[in-house]
């Protein structure tokens, strides 16, 4: 009764926005700092971007973007993923409601292939879209390809983000989870486009997907370093 309780609109749609109250509360309870400066401005002429992050490390991701930043996030179709939908709207995100996988069973099973095509488009539009780089559920912050194949067939960068806080609590998940907490500093730490050729053979991706893992990885390395922790 408990999981058929939990999976009921009007409670998902009361802890979605319950979610979004809280971590808005964060947001305005800690001191952020955004590093590189003036890296938003920088990006401004490369707009729209792929925003890659990594799961369990996301919940704060929307507020590295400028307000005047049209954008989309994927999500997955969980329950879980309705939860973190309906806090992204609140934000004023749009959604695709999409995830991938590690085979074509999953993908399709995940509407990965109606979810990229969704994300073209998007991307045509002018709408940036912010992706969590790793494929549910695991290896955690191993970026699978579907990312570097969007930015080679959308032609927009990667662009990775990572966020942290001084404050948080770290929990046993296969995403490495972090509950970020009120009262503390932040930081916003943003790494160096990738681009990814239009012409780049299939066997040659996984060098971008290595410049994206290396990417986030440093990005997250240098968020904890700014709030003085060393274990992201």
């Amino acid at each position: 009764m408990i999981k058929r309780l939990g999976r009921q609109p009007w409670v998902l749609a009361t802890i979605g926005s319950l979610l979004a109250g809280y971590l808005k509360l964060v947001y305005h309870t800690n001191r952020f700092v955004v590093e590189p400066e003036g890296v938003h401005e920088r990006t401004e002429a490369d707009l729209p971007v792929i925003v890659a992050m990594w799961h369990g490390q996301h919940f704060m991701v929307p507020f590295a973007k400028p307000a005047h930043w049209p954008a989309k996030v994927m999500i997955s179709r969980s329950a879980d993923g309705e939860v973190n939908a309906i806090a992204a709207s609140k934000f004023g995100l749009g959604l695709i409601r999409a995830s991938g996988g590690r085979n074509a069973r999953q993908i399709k099973k995940r509407g990965g292939m109606k979810g990229f095509i969704e994300a073209l488009r998007a991307l045509k539009d002018g709408y940036s879209i912010a992706m969590t780089a790793d494929v549910p559920k695991g290896p955690s912050r191993k970026s699978g390809v579907g990312i570097v194949q969007l930015a080679k067939h959308s032609g927009r960068p990667i662009l990775p983000v990572a966020v942290a806080t001084s404050r948080s609590i770290e929990l046993n998940s296969w995403d490495k989870a972090s509950v970020n907490l009120p009262f503390g500093r932040g930081s916003i730490a943003v790494g160096e486009m990738i681009w990814v050729p239009g012409d780049t053979e299939e066997d040659a991706l996984e060098t971008y997907r290595l410049q994206v893992e290396d990417g986030l990885n440093a990005a997250t390395r240098r968020a904890y370093e700014l709030v003085g922790r060393s274990d992201g």
